[in-house]
């Protein structure tokens, strides 16, 4: 591909609309964070069971508050036992597909043939969770901070069934993954009317220093600067390459012509 005179100045037009563009988006999302910063670093600090029932009565508002998390009621499946805060059941089949394939022999002729391969494909998922959790030493619904960060149990391996897809009998195997009972982190939370918000934050392992620090961090302005420079770069690469596709038909064109006359 030839880089042309003209795809160099159109293409250092469109990086430069497209950095104006970034940078009043960043500029947007910057103010955004600002805005959310101000409101974490207000926000109340709370390690104490007594302290945060007080905040919850007293409508003390957005809080970072460290202690433990539990379930009250465990959940299980019955083939693995143990106790969880959150399970995972996946059933996956080993399923049939065909697909075709291009190969060139040594004379440099074509073959096409369908290859036949076998792949897991998840079937069925089913999970639990515990109905109730308590967060330093006060119960709440689950929903309340629904937290989950399953780990590989255990895979158990089951008879062939039938498959609808393939027409055959394939191997079939669960895959088991839980979230342990108990956790200590940090949640941020608003805390009013005697209980805190739907779908609190729970930062594992983390301090109330450390959950601050993540929520302030401005992650989102450098993730949407690395997502715009390589757009960027995309769209002129994309512009070039069909700039020079259209040059070449242009050019092939009275070529044909010519040899047609």
């Amino acid at each position: 591909m030839e880089i042309t005179k003209r795809e160099i100045i159109i293409s250092v037009a469109i990086a430069a609309v497209m950095l104006i563009v970034g940078f009043f988006i960043s500029g947007k999302i910057t103010n955004m964070q600002n805005d959310k910063n101000a409101e974490y670093q207000k926000a109340v600090h709370i390690e104490d069971s007594e302290l945060f029932r007080y905040g919850m009565d007293t409508n003390v508002g957005n809080a970072f508050v460290y202690g433990d998390l539990q379930a009250v009621d465990t959940v299980t499946f019955d083939e693995i036992g143990g106790e969880y805060l959150h399970v995972e059941k996946i059933e996956e089949r080993y399923e049939r597909h065909e697909r075709e394939v291009t190969e060139t022999d040594s004379e440099g002729k074509k073959h096409t043939k369908v290859e036949v391969y076998y792949e897991w494909e998840i079937e069925d998922i089913e999970s639990k969770h515990s109905e109730n959790i308590m967060f330093c030493g006060i119960e709440f619904p689950y929903d309340k901070i629904p937290y989950s960060l399953d780990n590989h149990i255990k895979t158990i391996n089951s008879d062939r069934e039938y498959s609808w897809k393939s027409g055959e009998y394939v191997k079939v195997r669960f895959k088991y993954y839980g979230t342990p009972v108990k956790h200590t982190g940090t949640i941020y939370t608003r805390l009013s009317d005697g209980t805190i918000s739907d779908s609190s934050q729970f930062f594992k392992d983390y301090t109330i220093k450390q959950a601050l620090d993540s929520c302030t961090s401005g992650i989102g302005n450098i993730m949407f600067w690395l997502f715009w420079i390589i757009l960027m770069i995309a769209i002129v690469i994309g512009f070039c390459y069909l700039d020079n596709r259209l040059s070449l038909i242009h050019i092939s064109e009275p070529t044909r012509l010519a040899l047609i006359s």
